[in-house]
């Protein structure tokens, strides 16, 4: 009986001092970023501590902390970085994934995530995966810009190309400068240096599409994107592409073709029978490698 109560105030005692530790760390982060005083801290752990609650339970019951702030502090803790929402520095409402990792939203993505790298066997293998779509409207943008978050969230030193030179749009998703881009690359006026990281926590790089150019369908079509591919290609584990709508140019095509694979997406309620059929076709005889298939539900 005594060696039953000595056992369990051990183990009590150990409980109490992982919810120390935890909240610690949890708290000193809190600290640094402005949310939380060295004061409020030690209240949050003295209730968590008699209550038998986490240190995130028991700042929320006290109304000291909001959820997003204990997510931002958990991922910190995690070296998962979690991104900020609108303002100067942070990212458009429609990355989702960089902003709300954790929303429901974002699940279907880590299962394609997951189904793109399974069809990539080979770990040798390049890695470019178009994003292409029949019109516009469908998500390309929002696709292409979400999924190279999720993979560069499991890790991966991800490039994502605003290869629309048409109506560009990862630079207004991620709040870059426009100006100079994958228009400038090509036609020799700047290097790569002009592709922008993201985060410094996150392997996610853009490189936007620059001023739009009056011969789009020139510049793609040029050997030196080849080359271009082929250097990112070397650098990173995997490049993402946006691309036109395949109704309005053959831009898609020379994009897809220059690519390894590519998704087609389809947004439900929005995208016409014969426009997929049209797309599948000029995709397949352009020899690009369909991996699969989405549809858009949001």
């Amino acid at each position: 009986m005594v060696s039953q109560i000595m056992n369990r105030a051990v183990i009590e005692g150990g409980i109490s001092e992982l919810t120390r530790d935890r909240s610690g760390s949890i708290g000193a982060i809190l600290v640094e970023q402005g949310r939380l005083s060295p004061a409020e801290v030690e209240e949050i752990q003295q209730f968590a501590v008699k209550n038998r609650l986490r240190f995130g339970d028991a700042a929320l019951r006290l109304q000291l902390l909001t959820k997003d702030d204990i997510d931002q502090a958990i991922a910190q803790q995690f070296k998962y970085p979690i991104l900020s929402r609108g303002g100067e520095h942070g990212v458009a409402d429609d990355v989702v994934a960089a902003y709300l990792p954790q929303s429901q939203m974002i699940e279907p993505l880590r299962v394609l995530r997951s189904q793109i790298s399974l069809r990539w066997v080979n770990p040798k293998e390049r890695k470019i995966l178009a994003i292409a779509s029949p019109g516009r409207g469908e998500g390309r943008s929002w696709l292409a810009a979400n999924l190279a978050t999720v993979f560069a969230q499991m890790g991966d030193r991800v490039l994502l190309i605003d290869a629309d030179m048409r109506h560009s749009r990862q630079h207004e998703l991620f709040n870059l400068n426009n100006s100079v881009g994958l228009s400038a690359l090509l036609t020799g006026r700047a290097g790569r240096e002009i592709v922008c990281r993201i985060h410094p926590k996150l392997r996610l790089f853009v490189l936007p599409a620059g001023i739009l150019p009056p011969n789009p369908q020139e510049l793609l079509g040029r050997q030196v994107f080849d080359l271009v591919l082929d250097l990112f290609a070397s650098q990173y584990d995997l490049i993402i592409m946006d691309t036109p709508a395949t109704s309005e140019s053959a831009d898609a095509q020379i994009l897809a073709s220059r690519a390894d694979a590519a998704v087609l997406l389809v947004r439900r309620n929005h995208t016409r029978i014969e426009e997929l059929k049209g797309a599948i076709q000029n995709l397949t005889e352009s020899g690009v490698h369909v991996m699969g298939s989405v549809v858009n539900e949001y």
